[in-house]
């Protein structure tokens, strides 16, 4: 399902080059949003107008953002115990 939502981004030109090139990720955060809002099938996707999938990947490009805060949040907390366990 997230793999046709990705492949409509692809084919309206919605993605960054990077987001393509993270295709995996982007497939993964795109079923959570469309979990979220109940959509289950490729011909719900299907059916998504543009406007309404511009928002479902805004929605993924905040999940993403906000892993990647995360995820830099935690490698900092990281480097400051290791620091001070020094």
């Amino acid at each position: 399902m997230s793999e046709f939502a990705f492949f409509r981004f692809m084919s309206g030109n919605m993605l960054t080059v990077e987001e393509q090139q993270h295709k995996d990720e982007m497939v993964s955060l795109t079923e959570q949003v469309l979990d979220a809002k109940g959509i289950e099938c490729d011909s719900k996707v299907s059916k998504i107008s543009e406007e309404q999938l511009k928002e479902i990947l805004d929605q993924v490009r905040k999940l993403r953002k906000r892993k990647k805060k995360n995820e830099e949040d935690d490698e900092r907390q990281r480097k400051e115990e290791d620091i001070s366990t020094q």
